[in-house]
């Protein structure tokens, strides 16, 4: 898959390449039969069909209007302080690239995961190994591209042999992330997995109490006023483990919500 425009970029992918973008990723990503398509869509505009039901290429989600260089801004701010204050370094993790984040600064839509794999520690880029390419078929089949989106973990460098994070490892970094969020202020986060989805809403519920369900992410700091919808669901490399009807069919589920709101 050849890398994505920049998050300055404005261009956007033509609806009309959407399906041959999701067969190009299915293929590049080794699986086979990998159903997650563009949306059909009703004469009444609303989203129709499920996870294994091919169908035309969604009409696009609008994308932000709002300044992205001021976002970005902030962003470069929140890493900088990320980057002085090394919350990971008392973990002694042994990591080649900070995995900040990337995406459009000003995002209707943000992708939350739990912490770098080998593939983006060499990269310094978040979601670019197997479970990053089917995140991107989830993406473009909602009628979206990856420039359109802010994609981030909790945890910005990888843990020893990719380990699950722990609740302390999450605890030193959430501070950082909460302020990537408000840099972004998407209208919606989709938080990928258990630990994502516990530290953005602060709880800790199993994955099958959450997932599916809106919830809101309420930013620490009251003067900063920030409230966001979550939708949580199943982490892409859980999908990669267990690639059951019954699991796409859930996340479709998931995902199709977020389409809803955000039209």
């Amino acid at each position: 898959m050849t890398t994505p425009p920049s998050a300055s970029s404005s261009t956007r992918t033509p609806a009309r390449l959407i399906p041959t973008l999701v067969a190009q990723s299915a293929k590049a990503s080794g699986l086979l039969g990998v159903d997650f398509v563009p949306i059909a869509v009703a004469p009444s505009g609303k989203p129709t069909g499920g996870a294994s039901t091919p169908a035309a290429a969604p009409p696009p989600i609008a994308r932000s209007t709002r300044d992205r260089a001021a976002h970005q801004a902030k962003l470069d701010a929140v890493r900088a302080r990320y980057e002085h204050d090394a919350p990971h370094a008392k973990f002694g993790f042994t990591f080649t690239n900070l995995v900040w984040g990337e995406g459009d600064p000003a995002a209707r839509l943000m992708f939350i995961g739990e912490a770098p794999g080998a593939d983006e520690d060499r990269t310094g880029r978040p979601f670019v190994g197997r479970a990053g390419k089917l995140l991107d078929n989830m993406i473009v089949a909602m009628g979206m591209a990856r420039e359109d989106v802010y994609i981030a973990n909790v945890l910005k460098v990888r843990p020893p042999g990719n380990a699950t994070p722990t609740p302390a490892e999450r605890d030193a970094s959430k501070a950082y992330l909460f302020d990537q969020i408000d840099a972004v202020r998407p209208e919606v986060i989709v938080t990928l997995g258990l630990p994502a989805s516990q530290t953005v809403l602060d709880c800790d519920l199993a994955m099958g109490k959450m997932r599916g369900v809106w919830a809101e992410f309420v930013h620490p700091n009251a003067k900063l006023g920030l409230k966001v919808a979550v939708m949580p669901t199943y982490h892409p490399a859980y999908l990669l483990r267990s690639y059951t009807p019954e699991n796409r069919k859930l996340v479709w589920s998931d995902l199709k919500k977020v389409v809803e709101r955000l039209r």
